[in-house]
């Protein structure tokens, strides 16, 4: 497993900033050859410069075709892809009844259609040659009750079932298949989550904990997606989450009905 990432090739989506740019430069350090990815296509090429070798290139993961087309080039470009890292997110906060169905939608065709397609345009790649790796950048939201975030941890726990049915499949062509679920991270999230009716600023700054950078998510990560652990937890407090909604469903639903309460604190509008 040492050379899992040395000379291997691979494609971040979402590397303009936050998580994605941080496994970027996590993956370089490593001695990948990455390939830098965003619909923000001055952000894709700003992470790629500061990086020995790597290249960047524009992707809405809501475009199948486009992320086909994509895999395509880097195997074109770069002979081969070894590891694609479905990373491209978007945040949305809010109770269920504030949301409309264009929140659901969009939230759904980033966070779950975005892996999907990722999944479909390089996976047979990986088949081909006989091994590879698929990490999709799932969510603590989704190991455990978010009230308040509903949407967005559904779609996350869609990435966690489809990682872990995904992998013993993907197994049998050598091909591993990772989910890692980071927890609060020191990212752009104020500017790229949609708070529908909640005072975003104000409930982010009730949360009793201090963020972790995501220069060290992405450490964790890559650390993790190295010894191949199905669920790769990133922060003590999604470990410990997820420790006890598994361990104790009652009292994990008492927290989940204190977070609640705080969303509801912070709610705003009619």
């Amino acid at each position: 497993m040492a050379d899992l990432f040395r000379e291997r090739v691979a494609l971040v989506t979402g590397a303009a900033s936050g998580i994605g740019a941080a496994l970027a430069r996590a993956l370089a350090a490593r001695g990948a050859r990455v390939w830098a990815t965003d619909r923000d296509a001055a952000g894709a090429e700003a992470t790629a410069a500061t990086l020995p070798g790597a290249r960047a290139a524009a992707l809405d993961v809501t475009d199948a075709d486009a992320f086909a087309a994509l895999a395509e080039r880097v195997v074109a470009e770069s002979g081969r892809v070894d590891l694609l890292f479905n990373n491209a997110g978007v945040g949305l906060a809010g109770a269920v009844a504030d949301l409309t169905l264009a929140d659901w939608r969009r939230v759904i065709d980033v966070n779950v259609w975005g892996v999907i397609h990722g999944i479909h345009a390089v996976y047979p790649h990986l088949i081909r040659q006989g091994g590879g790796a698929l990490v999709n950048v799932a969510s603590g939201a989704a190991l455990a009750p978010r009230p308040g975030m509903t949407a967005y941890a559904a779609t996350k726990a869609a990435v966690v079932a489809l990682s872990t049915s995904l992998r013993a499949e993907a197994a049998l062509h050598g091909v591993q298949v990772n989910a890692i679920c980071p927890g609060f991270i020191a990212t752009n999230i104020m500017t790229s989550t949609t708070f529908r009716n909640v005072d975003g600023e104000g409930l982010m700054g009730r949360v009793p904990l201090k963020p972790i950078t995501a220069d060290d998510c992405a450490r964790i990560a890559l650390r993790g997606v190295e010894a191949d652990r199905p669920i790769i937890p990133v922060s003590r407090m999604v470990s410990v989450d997820w420790g006890l909604f598994r361990l104790s469903p009652r009292l994990s639903t008492w927290v989940s009905g204190w977070r609640a309460k705080q969303f509801a604190a912070h709610r705003t509008g009619d």
